[in-house]
């Protein structure tokens, strides 16, 4: 058993320098069903347009961190498909601007990019300050900007695990506080969405800063449902497991990028630690 036990670890980390790309998910990661004809959509037919019904966020204002690529991109698609206004924030403009204009030109509507790191309290307070010049006080806000690599905890340094925290935990807190308290001031109500981890409860091996910060997440919204209900506040938290976007792919999925070449070429947007923990490069 111990041996076995042994076995498993070496393959899930590919220590050292395992020349075979290291699985991190039980069922690897094969895509199971991509496609719409998968047997059971006979059964179950996938929805191919919204639940919601048309202009269903008609003169609503939705802001989004982290909204110019991937799952942010999606929801803000998605809000802006419906009538919002939507406002995304993160660190790169440039790729705010092409997105923002991108979703306009399918949807109609206006979406603004506002620079935003939200691991500075600072300019965190002039965003939001910002966002509501242009746009109003939002109804909707979600907190999707985040952080993660894949290495074993005891290579962890403190830099590695501050750089996750401060984006994660910190990040969502600095925005979710300073939106708050402008709503108060307002006295109008919102609804909050948080985009967690399916391992934030359960916590995971090789992903523990992210796990950790998420769970805060997780506490944070808890209590400040609590709390910032009577002032019309609704907190909410989703989990998605492992999605696949382009980072994702580059990272784990594509011909490769095992533990080896994952140190040759940037894939994740904090890949530099992970390759500098882990020695191999």
């Amino acid at each position: 058993m111990a041996l076995l036990g042994r076995v498993l670890l070496l393959r899930v980390t590919g220590l050292p320098c395992y020349p075979a790309a290291p699985r991190f998910f039980s069922n690897g990661t094969k895509t199971l069903y991509q496609s719409i004809d998968a047997p059971q959509s006979k059964f179950f037919p996938p929805l191919s347009k919204p639940m919601l019904p048309a202009n269903t966020f008609q003169g609503k204002v939705a802001f989004i961190t982290g909204g110019g690529t991937g799952l942010g991109k999606a929801m803000t698609t998605f809000l802006s498909s419906l009538g919002a206004q939507c406002v995304i924030a993160s660190r790169n403009l440039d790729v705010l601007k092409a997105t923002a204009e991108e979703i306009s030109s399918k949807t109609g509507n206006k979406v603004h990019a506002l620079r935003c790191d939200v691991r500075d309290p600072d300019m965190v307070h002039n965003t939001v300050l910002e966002l509501i010049k242009v746009a109003g006080h939002p109804d909707v806000v979600i907190n999707n900007a985040a952080g993660n690599f894949i290495s074993p905890s005891e290579r962890l340094s403190p830099n590695a695990w501050k750089t996750i925290t401060d984006i994660v935990l910190n990040g969502t807190a600095y925005v979710t506080l300073e939106i708050g308290k402008q709503l108060i001031k307002a006295q109008k109500g919102a609804a909050f969405l948080a985009i967690t981890t399916v391992y934030a409860e359960t916590g995971s091996g090789f992903v523990m800063p992210s796990s950790s910060a998420k769970s805060g997440v997780e506490a944070m919204n808890k209590s400040l449902a609590a709390e910032w209900g009577r002032y019309g506040m609704r907190f909410n938290i989703i989990q998605p497991g492992p999605i696949k976007t382009k980072k994702l792919e580059e990272c784990i999925e594509s011909p490769g990028t095992g533990v080896r070449d994952g140190c040759k070429s940037p894939c994740w947007e904090l890949n530099w630690v992970f390759c500098k923990s882990i020695k191999c490069a």
